[in-house]
């Protein structure tokens, strides 16, 4: 684990920047940039050992932000409908490219992105690697972050060059922690008796858990590298949200169904080629099963 470091964390009050900020400050001095619109994630963040920061990073204001970072963990991220491009380009692309530009002094800095940038495959069970085609997309949920992803990609690269800096962009894959994931709201809604949204029969993903999101920080600022490196940030097994919910209804005694609704142009998986990022992580520590049921052990006592 870092230890010593100075480091800058954006989204610390996501899912993901909320336990990574933790985890690190513990032998860090580590800072966290969010909006902080919810007073209570900001005394947690900030109970934990964080400096933090209220910013608006589509503003491009870094006034009061550091310039002598270490490292630089970007996580932050907007998601909104179509008819918010427009913002989401400003936070998501122009926002981020002005931060490398404050902390180009950082040994390294790690990018997060998403699988949400691959152009789809007709597979359900194909495991995307690196180098495929990306930008084609379609989500009528998540409808910017196809176009944003992609800018920011491309902006993170630029500035690796442009500032001479060391940059990883990580595809993020689904990601398996507590509170608000995907995986958590699967759950609620088999515990609910609600039915489950899929946009095919197999709809196959890559989770990963928060404990080795943690433990590969490390190494994958390690690898950053000028041109940027690229590498997929998913877990080592490749499991079906119709067997989340086989495996939740078994347990549960609880009859949840999976609804398929295909949606055109979004993809129909989301499993990515673990190869590139284990020979520089090595393998994930976490296994899904054994943690997918300490996650039903959990709520279901909370639902009690």
């Amino acid at each position: 684990m870092i230890s010593g470091e100075k480091i800058l964390i954006t989204g610390v009050t996501g899912t993901i920047g909320a336990p990574v900020a933790k985890a690190l400050a513990k032998d860090n001095e580590v800072w966290g940039l969010a909006r902080f619109n919810d007073a209570a994630k900001r005394a947690d963040i900030e109970a934990a050992g964080v400096k933090t920061c209220a910013i608006d990073i589509g503003s491009g204001d870094f006034s009061e932000v550091p310039d002598d970072f270490t490292y630089v963990l970007h996580l932050n991220w907007m998601r909104g409908p179509l008819e918010q491009l427009q913002e989401a380009i400003r936070s998501n692309v122009e926002g981020p490219g002005l931060l490398m530009q404050h902390t180009r002094k950082a040994k390294a800095t790690l990018v997060a992105s998403s699988m949400i940038i691959y152009s789809p495959s007709a597979d359900p069970e194909h495991l995307f690697t690196e180098d495929e085609c990306i930008g084609n997309a379609s989500y009528a949920y998540n409808a910017t972050s196809p176009y944003s992803k992609a800018g920011l990609e491309a902006v993170a690269r630029t500035c690796a060059r442009m500032f001479d800096m060391k940059v990883t962009i990580a595809r993020l894959n689904t990601v398996f922690a507590p509170g608000n994931c995907y995986l958590t709201m699967i759950m609620d809604s088999v515990l609910n008796d609600k039915p489950i949204v899929a946009p095919h029969e197999n709809n196959v993903h890559s989770p990963i858990h928060i404990d080795d999101i943690i433990a590969q920080v490390e190494p994958l600022l390690d690898a950053a590298s000028n041109p940027a490196f690229i590498v997929n940030w998913g877990g080592d097994e490749h499991v079906s949200v119709q067997e989340w919910v086989r495996l939740a209804n078994e347990w549960s005694g609880k009859q949840a169904s999976v609804q398929v609704m295909p949606a055109p142009g979004a993809p129909i998986a989301n499993a990515s080629d673990p190869t590139l990022r284990a020979s520089i992580t090595g393998p994930c520590s976490k296994y899904f099963n054994s943690e997918y049921r300490r996650l039903y052990e959990s709520m279901a006592t909370a639902k009690v």
